[in-house]
């Protein structure tokens, strides 16, 4: 079997297109939805939506080879993670079914990159996308851990003791710390690897 451990790092909508977010900002407070965001706040969210967002990063790992990460044009990576993709048995990370797949397919559509799996994001089960948070919670939604507890649960250095942590890639990515934001998101595919396989009894 052939499984695939993942994990994207994303960035906020690009300069370019901040004159498209203003206009969907503006409309929202004119039918008097209630915005309790700034014009900032709300393009830095973007981060969380495939609609605008970008994926800067996936790191990757195939069964017990170490992770690798994937970076440059955001249509190049997408068109290198659906290539490994391809022939793949089980999708595992952590939160990848409301985050990274999620993220991922809505970047192919928006970019034109055509998907080489068309997985099903079917709840309550975990094949072919194996979730260890909502593993973790046997998916009770009000129970939703983060990467870092369940590594310290387990006794497995946590990829967030370095000071980086999602909240703080676009800070970095600003500063030109890009190395650093690679290696991070390396460093949580092992860690969510290493988490898979003591919940799944493998060591």
């Amino acid at each position: 079997m052939k499984k695939l451990f993942l994990d994207i790092e994303t960035l906020p909508v690009e300069e370019s297109k901040h004159h498209i977010l203003k206009d969907i900002y503006d409309k929202k407070k004119e039918k008097g939805k209630k915005v309790t965001d700034s014009f900032d706040e709300y393009l830095e969210k973007t981060n969380f939506d495939g609609s605008f967002g970008r994926i800067l990063c996936i790191s990757v790992a195939v069964n017990g080879e170490p992770a690798t990460c994937l970076y440059g044009e955001e249509e190049e990576i997408l068109k290198k993670f659906w290539d490994i993709a391809r022939d793949a048995d089980l999708f595992v990370g952590h939160t990848i079914f409301d985050f990274d797949m999620r993220f991922i397919y809505q970047r192919s559509a928006v970019l034109g990159v055509r998907p080489t799996r068309d997985l099903s994001f079917a709840r309550y089960r975990n094949n072919p996308i194996y979730d260890i948070m909502y593993e973790w919670s046997k998916w009770n939604m009000q129970d939703k851990i983060t990467l870092d507890k369940m590594a310290k649960a387990f006794g497995i250095k946590s990829s967030k003791e370095g000071g980086l942590d999602g909240s703080k890639v676009h800070e970095y990515y600003k500063k030109g710390k890009h190395q650093e934001i690679y290696d991070y998101c390396n460093a949580d595919v092992e860690v969510t690897r290493a988490i898979y396989k003591k919940m799944t009894f493998e060591l």
